[in-house]
């Protein structure tokens, strides 16, 4: 069973459907590598190895049949900690909701199941999915954050512990700890995925989406979570489509875009030189890299990303505060608190300017099909006080458009580097292409990080 934590998505539904490895074996190895490793890492709010083990010897029986439940038979998955599992526990990494057991699975998680993936667990997330660290570390160097709030899911993909997770967005919590713990990190269009069963931070920001280790890994899970849903009211009629396609097409032709300021300024020498570098990579395979004006509306998206994200906390959270606001961590109290005090008015202000700034902001793809940033300002910065700074990701998470962090290099610290890019509304093919071609041209492999020794205690 050695070396099947390096498997993708891909080759595990490959092996575990030719019965090179059944899909039991499979999981015993990867619950094996979770206890060498957890320790160090503590990704993981809890496992379920027995159940994981029954469902994947079931799995086993019915391709013994015959019968492939989809595309993800036999395939592990960790789940986020705020994304119901039907008899599983969501706590939210809080006190609040500790014991909580939902009765049912969250769309995303029945269609994973539906399509044959083993839920081996739920994975550490930030308390509610704000900014207030959990116990995870970052594989590649353990006294850094991994980011945050889908701390646990980046670093189990990373680390080998699973093939892929589940994140959710809802400023950056998908992509700053993609690019921090060099994965891949895909962030849908708002409504592409059904929220269904996921708890909110704040609704008409929140975005499910999958990590892996590769970018047509995250084109499968997408093909498998994304579809309409009625029990989600804002989930979109699109259909589904072939993304997987789309990462074989390469990049010629493509029409790749440099905003003219506020990425290139504010990011660190190591993360400038390898963005760089990496649109220097994407021209040579045949793609058209241009600069492109950011329109003024761009600069605006502060003030109403923050208000809508505070008050849409405040109205989830004001029942539980009033009663138990000291089991609140400090950033999502203080979140919350600000979102008390605001008046309706700023809510539907900042409502307006959001509608404002996503038409602006789509004339930008009127001259180029994707654009490209670096995924965060910096590597993943030393200490475990911070989950680091998802400004970069914010603003096309505030205006639903389709984003990923693809990892392009290691630091000379050792500490991955990513890049993001940013396709129109419901453009997944596109940013799917053009992420693919940027992971072919890139230098990063197929790197699976190996934490050097077990983490001293906070």
């Amino acid at each position: 069973m050695d070396g099947l934590h390096t498997l993708t998505v891909q080759e595990a539904a490959r092996a575990v459907a030719s019965r090179q490895v059944s899909a039991r074996e499979l999981v015993a190895a990867l619950v094996d590598r979770i206890r060498k490793l957890e320790p160090s890492v503590q990704a993981w709010a809890r496992l379920r190895p027995e159940q994981a083990l029954e469902e994947a010897a079931r799995l086993d029986d019915r391709l013994s049949r015959g019968e492939r439940a989809g595309l993800l038979h036999g395939v592990p998955v960790g789940v986020k900690d705020i994304v119901y599992t039907a008899g599983v526990e969501t706590s939210a990494g809080s006190r609040i909701l500790s014991g909580f057991v939902p009765t049912y699975d969250a769309t995303v998680v029945a269609r994973l199941r539906a399509a044959g993936a083993v839920v081996l667990g739920k994975t550490v997330t930030t308390q509610f999915a704000f900014l207030d660290p959990g116990p995870t570390r970052n594989p590649w160097n353990l006294e850094h954050t991994p980011g945050g709030s889908s701390s646990g899911s980046a670093a189990a993909v990373a680390c080998g512990m699973v093939p892929a997770a589940i994140g959710t967005q809802t400023v950056g919590s998908i992509l700053r700890p993609a690019a921090y713990c060099g994965v891949v990190g895909l962030k849908p269009t708002y409504g592409r995925v059904s929220r269904h069963g996921v708890l909110p931070l704040a609704w008409t920001l929140d975005h499910p989406g999958p990590l892996a280790r590769t970018v047509e890994d995250a084109a499968l899970l997408l093909e498998v979570m994304a579809g309409p849903d009625g029990l989600d009211p804002a989930c979109s009629p699109q259909p589904v489509e072939r993304w997987t396609e789309a990462c074989r097409l390469g990049a010629s032709g493509l029409r790749v875009g440099v905003p003219d300021r506020f990425f290139s300024e504010r990011a660190s020498p190591p993360v400038r030189e390898a963005y760089g570098r990496a649109l220097v990579a994407l021209e040579a395979a045949g793609a058209e890299v241009r600069e492109v004006r950011l329109p003024a509306e761009f600069d605006q998206v502060p003030w109403p990303q923050r208000t809508i994200l505070a008050a849409e906390a405040a109205a989830f959270h004001s029942r539980w505060y009033a009663q138990r606001a000291n089991d609140y961590a400090p950033k999502l109290r203080a979140l919350v608190e600000e979102g008390l005090q605001l008046r309706a008015t700023d809510y539907i202000r900042a409502r307006q300017l959001r509608r404002r700034c996503r038409q602006a902001m789509l004339s930008v793809f009127h001259q180029v099909d994707v654009l490209a940033t670096p995924a965060t300002p910096a590597p993943a910065p030393h200490g475990l006080d911070s989950t680091g700074d998802p400004a970069f990701n914010g603003p096309f998470t505030f205006v639903g458009f389709p984003s990923v962090a693809v990892p392009v290099e290691l630091s000379e610290g050792g500490l991955p580097v990513g890049v993001q890019l940013v396709a129109a509304p419901f453009a997944e093919g596109t940013l799917l292409r053009a992420a693919a071609a940027l992971e072919a041209a890139a230098s990063w492999g197929r790197r699976v990080a190996e934490p050097k020794a077990k983490a001293r205690a906070r």
